[in-house]
């Protein structure tokens, strides 16, 4: 078990669902120290206990715990392109990602916190052209280690399939219509949730179970991270 995260409190889903009902900056400067109190700094224990098993597990992966600049999303929306002019996140996240990545779009772990649940797995998010033409040619070229990983019974026990958002409608440049794995190379993210109840949020036992899910992850991740060039 962890040494200083015991769970969140019940407070931090009654923060998101207030939050929703009230995504404006007045509410949100009225209640960020409660932010900061049941959110902000509740994640940042989780992060510091989940480090060093994360580092037992895939040792080139990070997670930073400082409430900024670390492995939690900022609660702030980019509206700067959007039509959805709402101010904050409705939820909390973090990310632990390669420690040669510098943004989102590098392979990680992620956790997403939520006051109607908890989803957390791995993979990596639209990543930029050239690094998703060589997961596909990786695809491409190991298919039957493709699909031990993603066919694996444990995987798609946890995982079920892997996430389709944002695919291709016709199949990407040097690969045909009737490729055996088309649908796993029209894809331009590959990442593997588990789901949970938002009851889970107030256990202890949560870091652990996070744990043992991205142990499963691993072979993913592995493939992803090492079909970019980077060392596992």
């Amino acid at each position: 078990m962890s040494q200083n995260f015991n769970g969140f409190s019940e407070d931090f889903q009654a923060f998101f669902k207030e939050l929703k009902e009230n995504n404006n900056r007045d509410w949100f400067a009225a209640n960020k120290k409660r932010y900061q109190d049941i959110v902000q700094y509740p994640i940042s224990d989780f992060v510091a206990d989940l480090g060093p098993k994360l580092e037992e597990i895939a040792p080139c992966y990070v997670a930073d715990p400082r409430p900024n600049r670390g492995s939690m999303f900022r609660i702030y929306r980019d509206i700067r392109f959007s039509k959805d002019q709402r101010p904050y996140k409705d939820h909390a996240a973090c990310q632990f990602r390669h420690q040669a990545g510098k943004n989102a779009h590098a392979p990680g772990f992620y956790i997403h916190l939520a006051d109607d649940g908890v989803h957390y797995g791995g993979g990596i998010w639209m990543p930029p052209s050239p690094k998703l033409a060589l997961i596909r040619q990786a695809i491409d070229k190991n298919q039957d280690k493709w699909l031990s990983i993603t066919q694996d019974e444990t995987f798609l026990k946890t995982f079920g399939a892997l996430n389709s958002e944002g695919a291709l409608k016709r199949p990407p440049k040097g690969f045909s219509e009737d490729h055996p794995l088309i649908d796993d190379l029209k894809k331009k993210s590959f990442f593997a949730m588990h789901r949970a109840p938002a009851a889970n949020l107030q256990k202890a036992s949560l870091l652990d179970d996070v744990i043992e899910t991205y142990e499963k992850a691993v072979p993913l991740m592995r493939f992803l991270t090492n079909a970019v060039g980077l060392p596992f």
